[in-house]
């Protein structure tokens, strides 16, 4: 019978071990190499090099700084407006299944399609946005062209694009609380903002937990958003480390290099995540 079960599992391993394994070594063998694709003659072992140079590289500490801004900005937005909506679902009596699969809808769509979309919408001179504004009797902003707007703009259209999937796991967390603890709280006489913050928020705490380091993996991966909406401008504000690696790697034909920045952005991403996990972990 384990036989069996090793050998259902197989297709799946072996895949996983070339696709999935296979790389991360390679990649990690990379790092300590010198290999240029334009220059194959020179490849060879260089050790840190790779490493020493992205710590004194200011476009990298530039695309570090984009990141954590988009992070920083991103996670604690899907968080808030994730949990209203789960909430507001939550509450309600008759047409939740119709609301809940409209709000995951633009998860379902890919990032091209997402890109070309709001693209339209923050065009300087037809689009959505400054139309709107226009009609009111405002001004239109220049929503991907000025370094203020650029980063807020990316976000603005990634929590939309991605909000979806945070509400509707919050959503099923919610509607795992047994609703006797509300009742006694009723009884009590405790009304519905004490109730949302000693019974709702501390029972939510680990799916929380949960959402908010998914969510800053995601962030610190971003890469399809700002290629799509500003190829990294203005001025290199938004282009960050996913986006820098791919350049490296893929455009300068620095394969070592890029490897070892790829890395040293899992360094920077395991940091987070563990400061989140013990952060979240703390009583209140």
């Amino acid at each position: 019978m384990q036989r069996t079960g090793f050998l259902f599992l197989a297709p799946y391993a072996v895949s996983f071990a070339i696709f999935v394994i296979l790389p991360i070594v390679v990649s990690f063998v990379l790092s300590f190499m010198r290999f240029d694709l334009t220059a194959q003659s020179s490849a060879g072992f260089v050790g840190f090099d790779n490493y020493r140079e992205a710590l004194q590289d200011n476009y990298f500490w530039s695309a570090v700084k984009a990141t954590l801004l988009f992070a920083l900005m991103i996670v604690p937005g899907l968080l808030v407006i994730g949990l209203s909506m789960a909430l507001g679902m939550n509450a309600m009596a008759r047409g939740q299944a119709a609301v809940r699969a409209l709000v995951f809808l633009p998860g379902m769509l890919n990032i091209a399609v997402t890109g070309i979309l709001w693209q339209w919408f923050f065009n300087g001179e037809f689009g959505l946005f400054n139309f709107a504004l226009k009609h009111f009797g405002g001004q239109g902003q220049p929503w991907l062209s000025d370094k203020a707007f650029a980063m807020p703009s990316i976000v603005l259209m990634s929590v939309w694009w991605t909000v979806g999937g945070t509400a509707i796991i919050l959503l099923t967390a919610l509607q795992q609380i047994p609703g006797m603890y509300f009742e006694a709280a009723a009884l009590d006489g405790a009304s519905t903002t004490r109730m949302f913050r000693y019974i709702t928020l501390p029972l939510l705490k680990p799916v929380m937990s949960f959402v908010v380091v998914t969510t800053s993996i995601a962030g610190f991966q971003m890469f399809g958003q700002a290629f799509m909406l500003t190829r990294g401008g203005p001025e290199l504000s938004t282009r960050g480390v996913a986006q820098y690696i791919y350049e490296t790697a893929f455009n300068s034909y620095r394969m070592g290099y890029g490897a070892a920045m790829s890395w040293l952005l899992f360094a920077l991403i395991s940091v987070f995540g563990i400061f989140q996990i013990r952060m979240m972990r703390r009583p209140a």
